[in-house]
């Protein structure tokens, strides 16, 4: 198995920051990569070619698993954090945050695959292969995506401050 501890050496990185774009959350993705590749290993003798798609939809499928069956309320608390001052950060980061803000209100599906096509860089045949779906379907998730962004006002001002 010194292949699979080649790829896991080599991808490792680059599958926790997709899992990280899906769950925003550092502890939960690498729970979620971690997943992932116990998974592969028990079938990875039966995967022919590129394992990358097998655990790209492996990371979907079971954030998608993982988000049905997630309570996500809110937990109350005593203590209010720390505010930064507004000068600590630059608008570079106010955008990206803002940014990420909106994509986190998107579906689980609909993030799967603007992470997917737009942040990994796959094609829409690949993506709809990742999550085993049609490509239409892809489509759909997509053009649904990008809609709901237009729309959201963090992204509308985000866009307004860089024309």
């Amino acid at each position: 198995m010194t292949e699979f501890a080649e790829y896991v050496a080599q991808r490792h990185e680059r599958l926790r920051r997709t899992a990280y774009l899906l769950t925003r959350d550092w502890a939960t993705a690498e729970d979620l990569v971690q997943t992932a590749l116990a998974r592969a290993w028990l079938a990875w003798r039966r995967i022919d070619g590129d394992p990358d798609p097998y655990v790209y939809r492996i990371i979907a499928n079971t954030h998608a698993s993982w988000w049905r069956r997630r309570w996500r309320g809110e937990v109350p608390t005593g203590d209010l954090p720390d505010r930064a001052d507004a000068g600590d950060f630059t608008d570079e980061v106010g955008d990206r945050d803002a940014l990420w803000a909106a994509i986190g209100a998107l579906s689980a599906r609909q993030r799967a695959v603007v992470v997917l096509h737009y942040y990994e860089g796959m094609t829409l045949s690949q993506v709809a292969g990742v999550l085993g779906c049609s490509l239409g379907a892809v489509k759909s998730q997509l053009g649904r995506a990008l809609a709901r962004l237009r729309v959201d006002q963090r992204v509308r001002m985000t866009m307004g401050a860089e024309r």
